[in-house]
């Protein structure tokens, strides 16, 4: 069947649970291939059509952000379909452009191969837009910002029994950790985020709980022991399984006595998140707020580099960016960092600076804030300290 004539087009296509670019241009959730195809006429008027696994076509129909929702068999091309689900779903969407008289189409930098390779068989020309999707997925809308404000809450509560767990553990032989009697280690609490988190329907990347010296290393996930006297960083960053979007939030608590040198470098952190986070707009790139976070730190008489060979283990500095995108993936554009693009109303940002020394371990903490027309809004809650005895 030769359907009307289409003056353009494009094409997303992947797993939806997998692919978040797919995902959030047809919020539907679904395990298994699919395509979505836009079509546009003549007088530039568009049609989205849907292409999924038959038995998930209802349920699409009622929840999809589409216009029509098809299987294969709607599409199936001359020498019929693969056995293979992502193959057919290929050729189905090649045959639907076909079919729709489109010549060349393009698509986002996600599209898998297998769509080019039907595509290209099918004498469909493909370009990749490296933007579309891109730009979309960073103007969030109030849907989304709503859903990663959750996600934040959540993240909160149990970033606050983290933290209040290691505050209020007991002092044994050397300064170790105990809790309910045993050691307290990065590995206890990590179970205890996992457990509360799946509870409440979040799934959990390995959480970073990493004492003293261990947490120079950013990005350090933390073992063994737990220590009094010793800054300790929290780093949760879960997903909700219901919505995929994220949170992620940073503290540093200590156990017992904040020494000098760990309080000014907390003091800096702190200066230094309020002036990146002040310096937020839409407008400003990601690059001039990881500036002002530079200027603090380097205000105050720390480096904003990587040690050298030439630096001992007392050397401290901020090795990192000052924070990323977040949505449906921990890590988005934009960053914050050198060559940040600018910033656009709707964007979630972390802000996380941090400081770090091989001799005594490391100082981070992280907020989140949602870009505004007039600035940012920052949706933490907890506070910044690092004493959390309750």
């Amino acid at each position: 069947m030769t359907l009307k004539t289409m003056h353009s087009a494009r094409i997303m296509a992947g797993i939806p649970t997998l692919n978040a670019a797919l995902y959030r241009k047809i919020r539907f959730l679904v395990g298994d291939p699919a395509a979505f195809v836009e079509l546009v006429d003549a007088e530039s008027k568009s049609t989205s059509i849907l292409i999924l696994r038959d038995i998930e076509m209802d349920r699409a129909k009622r929840n999809a952000r589409v216009t029509q929702v098809a299987c294969p068999a709607d599409f199936a091309p001359t020498m019929g379909l693969s056995g293979d689900r992502e193959t057919a779903t290929a050729q189905a969407a090649a045959e639907c452009l076909r079919r729709h008289g489109i010549a060349a189409v393009t698509a986002d930098r996600s599209l898998p191969m297998i769509y080019v390779h039907q595509l290209l068989q099918a004498g469909i020309a493909v370009a990749c837009d490296t933007e579309w999707g891109v730009t979309e997925r960073r103007q969030k809308d109030e849907q989304e910002l709503q859903q990663i404000e959750y996600a934040q809450s959540i993240t909160e509560v149990v970033m606050k029994q983290a933290c209040e767990t290691i505050a209020n553990a007991e002092r044994g032989k050397a300064g170790a950790l105990y809790s309910d009697g045993q050691p307290l280690t990065s590995e206890r609490v990590r179970s205890m985020i996992d457990g509360w988190l799946l509870q409440h329907a979040f799934s959990n990347p390995e959480s970073i709980v990493a004492g003293g010296p261990m947490g120079a290393d950013c990005h350090e996930h933390g073992h063994g022991q737990l220590y009094a006297d010793q800054p300790i960083i929290v780093d949760i960053f879960p997903r909700d399984k219901k919505t995929l979007y994220n949170g992620d939030c940073t503290r540093t608590v200590v156990n017992g006595q904040v020494s000098d040198r760990i309080h000014k470098m907390h003091q800096a952190v702190m200066a230094a998140k309020q002036a990146a986070t002040a310096s937020v707009r839409p407008g400003r790139t990601g690059q001039s707020v990881h500036e002002a976070t530079s200027q603090a730190m380097q205000s105050l008489g720390y480096a904003m580099k990587l040690p050298g060979p030439e630096d001992d283990n007392e050397y401290t500095a901020m090795t990192h960016g000052t924070g990323h995108g977040l949505g449906l993936e921990v890590h988005e554009p934009p960053l914050l960092a050198t060559g940040g693009p600018p910033l656009l109303i709707g964007d979630v940002l972390t802000i996380e600076p941090g400081l770090y020394c091989r001799a005594i371990g490391g100082v981070r903490i992280e907020d989140m804030v949602f870009v505004t027309p007039t600035g940012c809004r920052n949706v933490n809650k907890l506070h910044e300290g690092l004493d959390w005895r309750s």
